[in-house]
């Protein structure tokens, strides 16, 4: 799976929010039994279930959101490798600041953890600026996309 499919996935599975009314309504779709073992096991990979996965696919496409892919811009398309790298971009902050707590945990200090330290610091106000300008990106192609 692409990054790109991969961050439209997410980005519209997590959307479909709670109503205020239990949902009553039911619409019957028929897959092979190859079809709903994929199914199930996307939305366990989200974290969500079967139908809830399904429903806010549907929804996402309906409100225009998510376009099948025969219908998507390159617009949606960047807006998903956005979401991709910020993902990326948020794990190697992580990784610099699990460095820098270490080095700053205390214990005996090696001459090169200082060093380090500085490094790790610098690293994660860069991959902080970086996020920044990847969610202003995206936030303008989205908004972009909008007044299309």
């Amino acid at each position: 799976m692409r990054a790109t499919d991969e961050a439209a996935l997410r980005r519209v599975a997590r959307r479909r929010a709670r109503q205020d009314v239990q949902r009553r309504e039911r619409v019957d779709v028929r897959y092979s039994v190859d079809e709903k073992q994929a199914i199930l096991a996307e939305a366990r990979r989200h974290n969500l279930a079967g139908a809830h996965l399904v429903g806010a696919i549907v929804m996402a496409h309906l409100d225009s959101d998510l376009a099948l892919p025969a219908e998507r811009a390159a617009t949606d398309d960047l807006i998903d490798e956005y979401a991709a790298l910020r993902t990326e971009l948020a794990r190697i902050g992580t990784n610099a600041n699990q460095i820098a707590h270490r080095l700053n945990a205390g214990g005996d200090a090696h001459p090169a953890d200082a060093a380090v330290l500085a490094e790790a610091h610098r690293l994660v106000a860069t991959v902080r600026q970086a996020v920044t300008a990847v969610d202003t990106a995206a936030d303008v192609a989205a908004t972009n996309r909008r007044a299309v």
